[in-house]
Protein backbone atom coordinates (compact mmCIF):
# COMPACT_ATOMS: atom_id res chain seq x y z
CA UNK A 1 0.00 0.00 0.00
CA UNK A 2 1.13 3.69 -0.83
CA UNK A 3 2.22 5.76 2.35
CA UNK A 4 -0.58 8.19 2.30
CA UNK A 5 -3.15 5.37 2.40
CA UNK A 6 -1.25 4.27 6.18
CA UNK A 7 -1.10 7.65 6.68
CA UNK A 8 -4.20 8.73 5.79
CA UNK A 9 -7.24 6.01 5.04
CA UNK A 10 -6.12 4.11 7.53
CA UNK A 11 -6.86 5.10 10.39
CA UNK A 12 -10.04 6.80 9.41
CA UNK A 13 -11.33 3.80 8.51
CA UNK A 14 -10.15 2.79 11.36
CA UNK A 15 -12.33 5.34 13.56
CA UNK A 16 -14.84 4.84 11.11
CA UNK A 17 -15.31 1.37 12.16
CA UNK A 18 -15.15 2.24 15.92
CA UNK A 19 -17.39 4.92 15.76
CA UNK A 20 -20.07 2.58 14.01
CA UNK A 21 -19.32 -0.11 16.74
CA UNK A 22 -20.10 2.14 19.70
CA UNK A 23 -23.14 3.43 18.33
CA UNK A 24 -24.43 0.07 17.35
CA UNK A 25 -23.59 -0.87 21.44
CA UNK A 26 -24.81 2.02 22.76
CA UNK A 27 -28.47 1.24 20.80
CA UNK A 28 -28.67 -2.19 22.10
CA UNK A 29 -28.32 -1.11 25.64
CA UNK A 30 -30.68 1.30 25.21
CA UNK A 31 -34.80 0.03 25.97
CA UNK A 32 -37.16 0.59 23.45
CA UNK A 33 -39.80 3.13 24.75
CA UNK A 34 -43.32 3.21 22.89
CA UNK A 35 -45.70 6.05 23.50
CA UNK A 36 -48.74 6.72 22.37
CA UNK A 37 -50.07 10.43 21.32
CA UNK A 38 -54.20 11.27 21.99
CA UNK A 39 -54.46 11.04 25.21
CA UNK A 40 -50.69 11.07 26.32
CA UNK A 41 -49.12 13.53 24.57
CA UNK A 42 -52.08 15.52 23.01
CA UNK A 43 -54.44 16.40 25.57
CA UNK A 44 -57.51 15.41 22.92
CA UNK A 45 -60.04 15.81 25.56
CA UNK A 46 -59.65 19.26 25.35
CA UNK A 47 -60.78 19.15 22.08
CA UNK A 48 -63.91 16.86 23.05
CA UNK A 49 -64.86 19.62 25.78
CA UNK A 50 -64.66 22.85 23.56
CA UNK A 51 -66.17 20.89 20.67
CA UNK A 52 -69.48 19.80 22.94
CA UNK A 53 -69.46 22.84 24.36
CA UNK A 54 -69.75 24.93 21.29
CA UNK A 55 -72.51 22.55 19.95
CA UNK A 56 -74.38 22.09 23.31
CA UNK A 57 -74.19 25.81 24.65
CA UNK A 58 -72.37 24.09 28.10
CA UNK A 59 -69.33 22.89 28.82
CA UNK A 60 -69.72 19.93 30.69
CA UNK A 61 -67.71 19.59 33.96
CA UNK A 62 -65.41 16.67 34.39
CA UNK A 63 -66.65 14.71 36.92
CA UNK A 64 -69.98 14.16 34.01
CA UNK A 65 -67.46 12.27 32.06
CA UNK A 66 -65.37 9.96 34.61
CA UNK A 67 -65.45 6.67 33.57
CA UNK A 68 -67.49 7.10 30.84
CA UNK A 69 -66.02 5.88 27.06
CA UNK A 70 -65.85 9.01 24.83
CA UNK A 71 -68.74 8.34 22.88
CA UNK A 72 -70.60 7.65 25.85
CA UNK A 73 -69.25 10.97 27.12
CA UNK A 74 -69.72 13.22 24.40
CA UNK A 75 -72.68 12.41 22.25
CA UNK A 76 -71.16 13.38 18.79
CA UNK A 77 -67.68 12.38 19.93
CA UNK A 78 -67.96 10.35 16.12
CA UNK A 79 -68.32 13.95 14.40
CA UNK A 80 -65.36 15.39 16.08
CA UNK A 81 -63.30 12.95 15.57
CA UNK A 82 -63.95 13.33 12.10
CA UNK A 83 -63.72 17.26 12.00
CA UNK A 84 -60.83 18.75 10.19
CA UNK A 85 -58.76 20.15 12.95
CA UNK A 86 -59.79 18.06 15.63
CA UNK A 87 -56.33 16.56 15.69
CA UNK A 88 -53.97 19.04 14.09
CA UNK A 89 -55.33 21.92 16.81
CA UNK A 90 -55.24 19.78 20.44
CA UNK A 91 -53.23 20.77 22.94
CA UNK A 92 -50.01 19.64 24.38
CA UNK A 93 -49.85 17.67 27.64
CA UNK A 94 -48.11 19.86 30.16
CA UNK A 95 -44.53 18.44 30.66
CA UNK A 96 -44.77 16.40 27.58
CA UNK A 97 -42.37 18.23 25.24
CA UNK A 98 -39.43 18.49 28.01
CA UNK A 99 -39.92 15.53 29.33
CA UNK A 100 -39.86 13.54 25.83
CA UNK A 101 -36.75 15.32 24.91
CA UNK A 102 -35.27 13.26 28.19
CA UNK A 103 -36.52 10.22 27.42
CA UNK A 104 -35.58 10.48 23.63
CA UNK A 105 -31.51 10.89 24.86
CA UNK A 106 -32.04 7.52 27.53
CA UNK A 107 -34.55 5.44 25.54
CA UNK A 108 -35.06 4.25 21.86
CA UNK A 109 -38.17 5.60 21.38
CA UNK A 110 -41.01 5.91 19.09
CA UNK A 111 -44.34 7.52 18.80
CA UNK A 112 -46.89 4.86 17.70
CA UNK A 113 -50.55 6.13 16.76
CA UNK A 114 -53.27 4.96 15.16
CA UNK A 115 -53.50 7.04 12.66
CA UNK A 116 -56.07 5.12 9.62
CA UNK A 117 -59.51 5.33 10.68
CA UNK A 118 -59.97 8.79 10.45
CA UNK A 119 -59.40 10.96 6.94
CA UNK A 120 -57.48 13.93 8.66
CA UNK A 121 -56.04 12.20 11.20
CA UNK A 122 -52.81 10.31 9.50
CA UNK A 123 -51.70 13.90 8.03
CA UNK A 124 -52.72 16.34 11.17
CA UNK A 125 -51.06 13.85 13.73
CA UNK A 126 -47.89 14.06 11.64
CA UNK A 127 -47.94 18.48 11.37
CA UNK A 128 -48.85 18.24 14.92
CA UNK A 129 -45.63 16.09 16.07
CA UNK A 130 -43.33 17.82 13.62
CA UNK A 131 -44.50 21.31 15.38
CA UNK A 132 -44.43 20.07 18.82
CA UNK A 133 -42.28 18.03 19.10
CA UNK A 134 -39.29 18.95 16.40
CA UNK A 135 -36.28 16.74 18.02
CA UNK A 136 -38.11 13.77 16.82
CA UNK A 137 -36.88 12.10 13.50
CA UNK A 138 -39.38 10.97 10.99
CA UNK A 139 -38.21 7.45 11.25
CA UNK A 140 -39.37 7.40 15.16
CA UNK A 141 -42.79 8.20 14.11
CA UNK A 142 -44.96 5.18 13.46
CA UNK A 143 -48.40 5.53 12.21
CA UNK A 144 -50.41 2.28 12.33
CA UNK A 145 -53.99 0.77 12.21
CA UNK A 146 -53.73 -1.46 15.44
CA UNK A 147 -50.87 -1.67 17.73
CA UNK A 148 -51.01 -5.73 18.42
CA UNK A 149 -48.30 -5.40 16.48
CA UNK A 150 -45.96 -3.35 18.40
CA UNK A 151 -43.19 -4.52 20.15
CA UNK A 152 -40.73 -3.16 22.65
CA UNK A 153 -39.80 -3.02 26.48
CA UNK A 154 -42.14 0.04 28.00
CA UNK A 155 -45.07 0.91 26.20
CA UNK A 156 -47.10 4.21 27.58
CA UNK A 157 -50.96 4.16 26.49
CA UNK A 158 -54.01 5.52 27.79
CA UNK A 159 -56.15 2.60 26.34
CA UNK A 160 -55.99 -0.86 27.63
CA UNK A 161 -56.70 -2.56 24.68
CA UNK A 162 -53.56 -1.19 23.49
CA UNK A 163 -51.65 -2.06 26.60
CA UNK A 164 -53.06 -5.39 27.70
CA UNK A 165 -51.34 -6.89 23.96
CA UNK A 166 -48.23 -5.72 24.94
CA UNK A 167 -45.73 -7.91 26.23
CA UNK A 168 -43.24 -5.28 27.83
CA UNK A 169 -43.92 -2.88 31.02
CA UNK A 170 -46.93 -0.96 30.51
CA UNK A 171 -47.73 2.43 31.96
CA UNK A 172 -51.43 3.60 32.14
CA UNK A 173 -51.90 7.33 31.40
CA UNK A 174 -54.95 8.68 33.27
CA UNK A 175 -57.54 9.99 31.01
CA UNK A 176 -61.43 10.32 31.89
CA UNK A 177 -62.57 7.09 30.06
CA UNK A 178 -59.87 4.76 32.16
CA UNK A 179 -61.06 6.59 35.32
CA UNK A 180 -61.62 4.22 37.81
CA UNK A 181 -61.23 0.69 35.93
CA UNK A 182 -57.94 -0.53 37.10
CA UNK A 183 -57.11 -4.19 36.55
CA UNK A 184 -54.20 -3.68 38.84
CA UNK A 185 -51.89 -4.75 35.54
CA UNK A 186 -50.95 -1.80 33.95
CA UNK A 187 -48.53 1.03 36.46
CA UNK A 188 -50.94 3.76 35.97
CA UNK A 189 -49.15 7.63 35.86
CA UNK A 190 -51.48 10.69 35.95
CA UNK A 191 -49.71 13.27 33.95
CA UNK A 192 -46.04 13.75 32.87
CA UNK A 193 -44.35 13.97 35.89
CA UNK A 194 -44.85 11.05 36.96
CA UNK A 195 -43.57 9.51 33.81
CA UNK A 196 -40.54 12.00 34.37
CA UNK A 197 -39.61 10.14 38.01
CA UNK A 198 -40.28 6.08 37.10
CA UNK A 199 -38.63 6.46 33.75
CA UNK A 200 -35.72 9.39 33.93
Amino acid sequence: MPNWYNLFVLPAKRKYNFVILTIHIQMENKKRLIVDMDGVMADVYQQFFKMDAEEFGRRKALEEVLGKIEKDAFKNERAYVFRKGFFREAPVMEGAVETVQLLNEKYELFIVSAAMEFPHSLPEKLEWLTEHFPFLSWQQLVFCGSKTVIKGDIMIDDHYKNLDHFTGRTILFTQPHNYGHDNKIHERVDDWKEIHRILL
